[in-house]
């Protein structure tokens, strides 16, 4: 056998990261920036008000009271849009609405809240200090001010800022296409009629989604049975909108498992028995002529999906260059003992909670790699590594974390 780090180690000097791409905004979301984006411009480009309200000179309207108001004179209304020739005057005023360019002599903006929102005239009961609900220009972001640096993860937040700053494009390394293909003539479709002796296929449809959780675009071919003619058939039709290839099942050394043969046959994919439970059974290399990295899970749900965070994920995440590319880990306190098998790394289904300030882990399910609704009560898996066979309860273990639950 082989250790997890030795597979993973192969695995991620194998795959690269992906060429760069100029892409919208849209398609970039979800994607890794490979430039900086610079304001050319600052943000806002002009002073404006943030309420709606009246644009005063401070002065005209100091020491206004509820017991002694000031009233002044409305010259004029300034929406949001182009820009006005008013200019307010001493002792008058001019309605403004948010966003609006604040006009020229005015230094301050009065809420309309504190007035009587009066047209002609108004009556205003609260004084505001100069620059009073004013945007003032560059407040945000500078002229030439770098606002996404190179390695910056686009979410909706980046995408919205790189809008702002008048790009409609940006270079960045494209999420990687993942095709997912579940092998075994056992296997029937959720919703179809099931049939003796027959289950219902569950990876494909769970190893696309993780894909996508991951940052890629996934693809999900379905169920392709035990015939090695139709598996390599499907897989060289993919090959042309797959930088990765995912299967599972066919792994093993059972009589019908296919998908040894047919990729040995189609590259220079490797078969081995990795030190780790579950999902000892795993096969990487690639195939075609663009040399595309293909992962051969094993077939039981729980062993494919952990094979997933152990291996694919990490791969998917370089591609993508993102940073870093390992789940987050943090160290928790077993409230069970937990056992591992000797010399294997063991990933343990368990649920990562905080008490009383501290991070603790319970384990949710057996150790069985069928058992597939334990995975979905877990938030975590705990990490026993090789060397050790049991972490006793109120000993602490390495937490990799699937997601937050919890207070």
């Amino acid at each position: 056998m082989i250790t997890v780090a030795e597979h993973l180690g192969r695995i991620l000097e194998t795959v690269q990261p992906l060429a760069p791409l100029q892409l919208g905004l849209m398609d970039a979301h979800g994607c890794v920036l490979t430039e900086d984006v610079v304001a050319p411009d600052p943000l806002p480009a002009f002073d404006n008000s943030s309420m709606d309200g009246y644009a005063v000179r401070a002065a005209d309207v100091a020491g206004a009271s509820e017991s002694a108001p000031v009233v002044l004179p409305v010259t004029g209304d300034i929406a949001a849009g182009p820009a006005s020739p008013l200019r307010v005057q001493p002792g008058v005023c001019v309605r403004i609405m948010t966003g609006a360019m604040m006009p020229a002599g005015a230094d301050a903006v009065v809420p309309v809240e504190w007035t009587d929102g009066g047209i002609s005239q108004v009556t205003i009961t609260r004084a505001p200090a100069v620059g009073a609900h004013v945007r003032l220009v560059g407040e945000d972001v500078a002229a030439g001010e770098t606002v996404l640096p190179d390695g910056t993860h686009l979410g909706a937040v980046q995408i919205g800022l790189a809008a702002a700053v008048g790009r409609s494009r940006v270079l960045v390394r494209p999420r990687p296409r993942v095709v997912v293909v579940s092998t075994g003539s056992e296997l029937t479709e959720a919703g179809a009629q099931l049939a003796p002796g027959r289950i219902y296929d569950s990876n494909s449809l769970a190893l696309t989604a993780a894909a996508v959780e991951a940052g890629a675009i996934a693809y999900r071919v379905g169920i392709v049975p035990d015939d090695p003619r139709q598996l390599a058939a499907t897989l060289e039709d993919q090959l042309v909108r797959a930088d990765v290839l995912v299967t599972s099942g066919g792994v093993s050394v059972g009589a019908y498992d296919v998908v040894k043969e047919v990729l040995s046959r189609l590259g220079t994919v490797s078969f081995d028995r990795v030190a780790m439970q579950p999902g000892m059974p795993q096969g990487f290399g690639t195939i075609g002529p663009d040399s595309t990295p293909v992962f051969g899970l094993p077939g039981n749900p729980v062993s494919a999906l952990v094979s997933f965070e152990a291996f694919v994920r990490p791969a998917l995440r370089k591609m993508l260059g993102a940073t870093p590319i390992e789940r987050p880990q943090v160290r928790a306190v077993a409230t069970k003992a937990l056992t591992s098998p000797p010399g294997k790394r063991s990933f343990l289904r368990v649920l990562l909670e905080v008490k009383k300030g501290a991070y603790v882990v319970t384990p949710v399910s057996g150790p069985g790699s069928h058992l597939l609704a334990g995975l979905s009560r877990a938030n975590a898996l705990a990490v026993v590594p090789e060397d050790v066979e049991k972490v006793p309860a109120g000993e602490p273990v390495d937490v990799l974390v699937l997601e937050r639950r919890g207070r």
